[in-house]
């Protein structure tokens, strides 16, 4: 996503273009990963062992972070920003 840039947002590491894309947090048992609000469509399925509530996605640490995963999540987000620019 090279057209996105970086900002903090609510105290986050954000990615942003033209809006809020993905937030990053990390806590003491697991990273967050907060898809600004995204209902994640196609991903549902993907992402739904980690989902603990309406667009937050917590990865465990004492598991493998699903690096892929979260690609697809913040392209997936980039898809929406940029449809709905197009609105």
């Amino acid at each position: 996503m090279p057209q996105a840039t970086g900002k903090i947002s609510y105290a986050m590491p954000t990615f942003f273009l033209g809006g809020n894309l993905i937030h990053f947090a990390a806590f003491k048992q697991h990273i967050g990963v907060y898809p600004s609000g995204s209902e994640l469509g196609a991903l549902k399925d993907e992402v739904a062992r980690y989902r603990t509530s309406k667009g937050t996605l917590q990865f465990p640490l004492s598991e493998p972070i699903p690096y892929e995963l979260i690609g697809r999540v913040a392209l997936a987000r980039a898809a929406e920003r940029t449809e709905k620019k197009k609105k």
